[in-house]
């Protein structure tokens, strides 16, 4: 097997090879690969007193027959090896031949069995990454991606099934009546090539030399446990760039090149983070080459030395504008609390927020924006602005179940994080930055769950805010720029009553910037946070910091709303108020679907 290196952590395996793989059982079994796995099982074997340590001292045990069972080392480990090498190829009792000192396993074939069954799931317990470095040896893998991919994770997968089943079917002398195909090689591949971008030199040389992913094969669903499953603080403006004296060795990070909109950011994360790192897949398309040789606009180092964000406090997830370089740099610590997808999503979106008002002057929003157009012929695009669980996707989830009957195309512009900009006519026009979704897997209907499964990312699945990553839109709609019909804050911690509407217009601007001001919403468990809470705009990611620009921003952009007739208002969700996590968006939903086609038929 063509490896350069295996990097083992306590939740993950990194592969990196120039893309060549073993060709057989046989090769796979000899190599350093094989080896690692059985030394690492076998330690964790020896500090948890396994049972299963019986069959490395039965190896070790003197031929004429002594009782005397010395703790296993290093010898009983090698026989081990060689035995379940000469298993790959024979059946038991010719194995031991080859591997003498192993014949007390003749006896003992059940245990010998249990064995191999603990080393194939020891080994699938892992999250498991195969990176292929392209142009080594002036290789060009990234120009035949998926001929990789399948001579690297296809063959990967089933050269490790068909080698532990060998050696199974060799032990036991029998056949499986029930196959499964699980996931038994990588979950995820990588291509990673080096790409010339227009690298300021300075403290940004440290990036120069860092490989940019380049393709991305995930084999779905692929679940992982982060470190963490909660996003605490907010990230801070500071007045030197994280990227000063910092060291980083090349071999170490890759660079995933994200598309956010009309942003491109550069984010670089530490290997440690390599699953939340690749999780980034299913939320932003990867930036083209042309793009990667015009340069970031943004650049995120995810994963920075501890001892270099120490200067920034006991929360060091920050960000820096460098006017001298044109460029916005943040930088989060590489420390388990900070091991959330959420500390990588919402930096790179905070970054976004800050190029959009700065350089485009647009107002971003924390918010949803769906594009709905019902069967009677009525249509609209509607913007949901809202804290983090306030029922914005939620709300898009509804429209979706509740609309079979009504809905004739249903189209998902932004989930998260969008830019709202007055066009030449004096209209607001409604961008989105996301292609994917990062939800809590519990406000999604189980059916529509189950149906995207093998198309998600699952991360935390037994924990409070299990979250699933997962694909909803498209570049070309995150991109288009529809005019917005509905502004909509999303109200999740008011009960419905005569005086307090499902759905509410208002009919005062000032009012109205008063309410998306406040961000009032009820927190939900998702970050640190809890009860009633208020952030400026609902969106601590950019406006805070910007404030001045922002109540600029807004002002032109309300004004525009009012002015151009588009309907400005709240829901109420009830998201935020026990019993009602599927009720509440459900009935806004419906309510929203009546007044869409009330609307039309009125001519508004």
């Amino acid at each position: 097997m063509s490896l350069t290196q295996i990097v083992w952590s306590p939740r993950q395996i990194i592969l990196k090879n120039d893309g060549e793989i073993c060709s057989n059982t046989k090769e796979l079994l000899n190599s350093n690969l094989f080896s690692s796995i059985v030394h690492n099982f076998v330690e964790e074997l020896r500090e948890k007193d396994s049972p299963f340590l019986d069959v490395l001292r039965d190896v070790e045990q003197e031929p004429n027959g002594s009782d005397v069972l010395p703790a296993p080392g290093a010898n009983s480990e090698r026989s081990i090896i060689s035995l379940l090498r000469a298993l790959g190829q024979l059946p038991l009792d010719q194995a031991v031949r080859l591997v003498p000192e192993a014949a007390p396993l003749l006896k003992k074939p059940k245990l010998l069995n249990e064995f191999v069954e603990e080393l194939y799931n020891y080994w699938r317990r892992f999250d498991r990454f195969l990176v292929c470095y392209s142009e080594i040896g002036g290789r060009r893998l990234d120009s035949r991606p998926y001929r990789t991919f399948n001579d690297t994770i296809g063959l990967l997968t089933d050269l490790v099934r068909a080698a532990y089943r060998d050696i199974q079917e060799n032990i036991t002398g029998d056949h499986p009546r029930i196959y499964r195909q699980v996931a038994a090689g990588a979950q995820v591949g990588l291509i990673a090539a080096p790409k010339k971008w227009p690298c300021p030199g300075g403290c940004y040389e440290v990036l120069r030399h860092i490989p940019f992913i380049r393709q991305v094969l995930i084999d779905p669903p692929l679940i992982i446990d982060p470190p963490m499953n909660k996003r605490t603080g907010q990230f801070k403006k500071v007045a030197e760039n994280p990227l000063d004296d910092i060291k980083l060795e090349s071999d170490e990070w890759l660079c995933y090149p994200a598309q956010v909109g009309p942003v491109i950011v550069f984010v670089y994360f530490h290997r440690q983070f390599m699953g939340l790192g690749c999780s980034l897949a299913n939320l932003f398309e990867l930036a083209s080459d042309e793009q990667i040789a015009r340069g970031p606009d943004a650049i995120y180092l995810f994963g920075a030395p501890p001892e270099a964000m120490r200067r920034f406090g006991e929360l060091p997830t920050v960000f820096y504008e460098d006017g001298n370089a044109s460029q916005l740099v943040a930088a989060v610590p590489c420390e388990d609390k900070y091991g959330y997808f959420g500390y990588l999503k919402k930096m790179i979106l905070t970054l976004h927020n800050i190029y959009v008002m700065k350089k485009l002057k647009r107002m971003p929003f924390h918010g949803a924006m769906t594009r709905i157009c019902l069967k009677s012929g009525a249509e609209a695009n509607i913007v949901i602005i809202g804290d983090t669980a306030t029922g914005k996707s939620e709300t898009l989830e509804a429209f979706r179940v509740l609309g079979e009957d009504q809905i004739r195309l249903l189209r998902i512009i932004a989930d998260d994080m969008g830019s709202l900009e007055v066009d030449e006519d004096g209209r607001l026009r409604g961008y989105g930055t996301e292609i994917g979704a990062f939800v809590r897997l519990d406000d999604l209907s189980p059916g529509y769950a189950f149906g995207q499964i093998d198309r998600a990312i699952i991360m935390s699945p037994q924990k409070v805010n299990a979250r699933v990553v997962i694909p909803v839109t498209t570049l070309d709609e995150v991109l288009h720029g529809y005019r917005v019909d509905y502004l909509l804050y999303a109200n999740n911690y008011e009960e419905v009553d005569e005086l307090h509407p499902v759905v509410e217009r208002f009919v005062d601007l000032n009012e109205a910037m008063r309410v998306f001001r406040e961000g009032t919403a009820m927190a939900k468990g998702t970050t640190t946070a809890t009860g009633l809470v208020h952030s400026y705009f609902a969106n601590i990611f950019g406006p805070p910091q910007y404030r001045e620009l922002h109540e600029e921003l807004a002002s032109r952009h309300f004004e525009a709303a009012f002015s151009s007739q588009v309907f400005v208002g709240q829901i109420r969700t009830r998201l935020g108020i026990p019993g009602y996590e599927t009720e509440g968006p459900e009935v806004v939903a419906r309510a929203m679907l009546q007044l869409i086609t009330s609307r039309k038929d009125n001519n508004v």
